[in-house]
């Protein structure tokens, strides 16, 4: 590590730009998919390296706490109890890889190509928490710390973060901070950057028809029989009417419809929907009625089928009519809607539509409720001036369709909002193959997280 006391931080993250990019190679070539069991050893070897990285930057202490599940990583850099605190959350685990096939280079070995990582995790979220490990660094052999730091890098977030609700529950003393910094999401683009301000909640359910006991001949039984792959296409597709509203009985009762101001301020946010198309490789967007592409994302709820499966699908002609169909279900939610509740609610409805000869189950998985964080926090202002003071751009307040369930928990048992310092952006590909994260995004984070410290401590308190 080069020891540069008393440089600017700028000349500090350029001499030491590519030994930072090497770090998150290593970081990113562990495997720690928290989803499935056959890499519980590689997740705990990334909180490991996390906690060892922490404490390399330069804190008083790193620590993994034990759950049921994989630990969390907690560490802290207190210079002054007077000063104020900045709690910085991330999470090491990683969404599965799945398909391989569709990448164009494998997931745990990262590559650059066009000025950009490609690797499971760059953006969603190793690539991202990383940038506050080294802005750490960074402001330790600089300026030195203007604020307290602590860390709490979790391992499950990608599976609903249960052990963190416990963990922040029993730990309110030790998390005890003025702001939560968050970065695990996306700005406009790296020519409009933004704040979210805005999160979706969550609930994700996985649902199963059963109709004969075995698979049939389908020229044997096909017609006479209820086919559970046909059934379930068919209560699926009830779900949303012509207009792309959800039928769910109740959904929409607490949705709280934001004013015609509200909507008019959302607009501002730069938008080209042909751009938009072109990205996608798509001619058309469907969404729903009466509302804009940006408030479709950022304001209005959804219901999306995220795999469905059943039956032969091997190589080839299996003329099978098959016993069960199955399908994973998510529905992103706003505010003041309760992923109980609408968990809740959809279980009646799906059980009440299924028709005779078919059984179905609904198995909920995990969710998280919405959030929205206010404007003119303290937080907010020495974000808007580190964007400002970097990228030279005063940042635009959004609503992102994406959700990050521990921002509501922030809330209720902490007291505190959360300040979405998200840099990436939307074409990095989150959970889907050929994820990336721009060197740019990343290096310029580490800058501008580092300029954070410096307005927060300055606004706080004022």
């Amino acid at each position: 590590m080069n020891q540069t006391k008393g440089t600017d931080t700028k000349s500090y993250i350029e001499s030491n730009r590519q030994r930072f990019i090497d770090e998150l190679f290593d970081l990113l070539r562990i495997p720690s998919v928290s989803a499935d069991s056959k890499f519980k050893a590689d997740v705990r070897r990334a909180a490991e390296w996390v906690r060892e990285k922490i404490l390399e930057a330069g804190a008083d202490s790193a620590e993994l706490h034990e759950t049921k599940g994989h630990p969390i990583v907690y560490g802290e850099k207190i210079v002054d109890p007077s000063l104020p605190t900045i709690l910085i959350y991330g999470h090491y685990d990683v969404q599965p890889a799945d398909p391989y096939e569709l990448w164009d280079s494998p997931p745990f070995e990262p590559v650059v190509k066009d000025q950009k990582i490609f690797a499971r995790g760059a953006a969603d979220d190793k690539g991202q928490f990383y940038m506050h490990i080294k802005a750490l660094e960074v402001l330790n052999n600089t300026t030195g710390l203007p604020c307290n730091v602590k860390m709490m890098i979790e391992g499950e977030e990608e599976v609903g973060s249960e052990n963190l609700d416990i963990f922040v529950k029993n730990n309110k003393e030790l998390l005890k901070a003025d702001v939560i910094v968050v970065s695990d999401t996306s700005m406009i683009s790296n020519e409009h950057p933004s704040v979210t301000v805005g999160l979706k909640g969550l609930s994700y359910l996985e649902v199963e028809v059963t109709g004969p006991n075995r698979d049939l001949h389908s020229g044997t039984y096909g017609g006479a029989v209820a086919n559970p792959i046909n059934t379930l296409c068919r209560m699926i597709a009830s779900l949303q009417d012509e207009n792309n509203r959800i039928t769910i009985p109740g959904f929409y009762d607490k949705v709280a419809e934001l004013t015609l101001e509200e909507r008019k301020e959302l607009a501002k946010a730069p938008f080209d929907e042909e751009a938009y198309k072109k990205e996608l490789g798509v001619d058309g967007l469907a969404g729903e009625k009466g509302y804009t592409i940006l408030e479709q994302l950022g304001i209005r709820p959804t219901l999306d089928v995220n795999g469905i499966w059943g039956g032969y699908t091997g190589e080839g002609a299996k003329t099978v009519l098959p016993s069960k169909a199955y399908a994973k279900i998510s529905m992103r939610l706003v505010p003041d809607q309760d992923h109980h509740e609408i968990t809740a609610l959809f279980e009646k409805h799906f059980m009440s539509i299924a028709p005779e000869g078919v059984k179905v189950k609904v198995k909920p998985h995990h969710g998280g409720q919405p959030a929205v964080v206010p404007t003119d926090s303290p937080g907010f202002e020495a974000a808007s001036r580190a964007f400002e003071e970097a990228w030279n751009k005063r940042p635009v307040p959004t609503r992102d369709g994406g959700s990050i369930p521990i921002v509501a928990l922030f809330q209720k048992e902490l007291g505190l909002d959360s300040i979405l310092l998200g840099f990436g952006l939307n074409s990095d590909a989150i959970h889907s193959p050929n994820e990336s994260y721009g060197i740019f995004n990343f290096i310029k984070g580490i800058e501008t997280i580092s300029l954070f410290h410096k307005h927060f401590g300055e606004v706080h308190g004022k």
